[in-house]
Formats: C-alpha cells, structure tokens, sequence
C-alpha cells in the first residue's frame, strides 16, 4: 500500500456514501445561486465577486469533505490497522489529501459553465477568470489541510468540522481585525489574513508572496497532520 493506494481508498470510499454527491449539490446550488444574483445585479461579465462568495462557501463546504478522512477512522478503530500497513505516515496524509483534492477540483469543474455563460453573452477578461480560478484552487488546498489536521486531532466528525470552520474562518477575518493594531503588527495580521490573499488573485493579480503564502499553509498543515499521525502510532 502507498500514496495512491491510499487516495484511491479514499475515493472509493466518498464515493460509496451519500457525502461526496451532498456536499457537491450543496456546494454547486449555493454558487450557483450567487453567480446568478451577481450577474443579475452588476449586468457585467466580471466574476471577481463570484470569487469572493466561492471562497465564503468553501468556509462551510471543505470542513464537510475533510471531517471523516481520519476522525472516522479513529472512531471505528481503522486507523490501527492502516498504521500497520506497509505505509508511511505522510503518504497516508498526503493521499487522503489527494482524494480530498480531487473531490473538491470536481466540484469545481462544473462552475467552467459560468465561463461559457459569460463568454456567450459577454466579454469577459480570461486572464482575470484564470487568475480568480488559481486563487480559488489554493485557497481550497489551504482549507483541505485545515480540515487534515483537526480530523486528525478527534474522533468526532462534528468537532472536526467546527474546528476547521472556525480556524478557516479566523484567517479569513484577520484582514478586517488587522485595523485594531498599529506598526509592524498590523502588517503582519493583515499578511496573514486570506481574504486579501483572494481578493488580489480574484482581481487578475497573481503575486508570488499571495502564491507562497498559501502554499505555506498547506505544507505546514500536511506536516501538523503527519506529526499527529505520527504521535498516535507510538500511543
């Protein structure tokens, strides 16, 4: 068993449950839902606040893909025995992030229609809608790992997801309680807050401290999760 043993499990197994199929429709009805009233309201081509509503939906929608990779596992005493296994443990994490991943970029796809919507009946600046859309992706990959670490932290579902919503949630608003400080730490807090983030690559910017930053997030939150994993192996 390695990494793509893994992420394939992992599928199979959001695949066999009602959980992939609930969260996609909520996910794409929600969207779908707000581009629409976007449009309805700006009558322009522009999805830069589509963008910033996707974001505010993956809030709720990531914490609900990533709650049962490791906390279901520990609940029913699975994870024992994938820890047995000839795996390593940063394999484990990185493909259940994998499967995670792949469910959510699937999820995506179908938002490309807005693209064909706006082309057919517009103008729209691509560039910018790629941009938007590479934003979108990381920011993503940040809340799967979120999602990784408080999973891995609890046999509770429901904890995990609250946990991940609100560690989600905090960065997001950091940009907004930056105001409150003053010098060198409001620069930090305001850095390190995602919505700015979004907000640039939402705008058609894509500047290499907003890619890294988000990058950062993930990698860090893969290792948090490989070191916890790695601690309940010794217990």
């Amino acid at each position: 068993m390695g990494l793509f043993t893994v992420a394939r499990r992992e599928l199979t197994s959001y695949f066999g449950s009602p959980v992939a199929y609930i969260v996609a429709a909520a996910f794409l009805a929600l969207n779908g839902f707000l581009f629409a009233a976007v449009i309805s309201n700006s009558q322009q081509a522009d999805m830069s606040f589509v963008f910033g509503d996707v974001a505010i939906v993956l809030l709720f929608v990531i914490p609900g893909i990533t709650m049962r990779l490791i906390a279901e596992e520990q609940r029913l005493g699975t994870l024992e025995l994938l820890l047995t296994a000839p795996v390593r443990d940063w394999e484990v994490i990185l493909g259940k992030f994998l499967a995670a991943f792949a469910l959510f970029i699937l999820m995506l796809v179908p938002t490309g229609l807005y693209v064909v919507f706006l082309v057919a009946f517009g103008h729209p600046d691509l560039s910018t809608i790629l941009s938007g859309y590479i934003g979108i992706v990381l920011l993503g990959a940040a809340f799967i790992g979120f999602g990784l670490v408080t999973s891995a932290l609890t046999q509770s579902q429901l904890v995990a997801f609250i946990v991940a919503f609100v560690l989600g949630l905090i960065l997001w608003l950091l940009q907004g309680l930056a105001v409150t400080f003053s010098g060198g730490v409001a620069s930090v807090v305001s850095f390190l807050g995602l919505s700015q983030h979004v907000s640039n690559f939402s705008s058609g910017l894509v500047q290499s401290d907003d890619v890294v930053y988000l990058l950062s997030l993930i990698v860090c939150s893969l290792f948090v999760a490989t070191r916890i994993l790695e601690s309940r192996r010794y217990r």
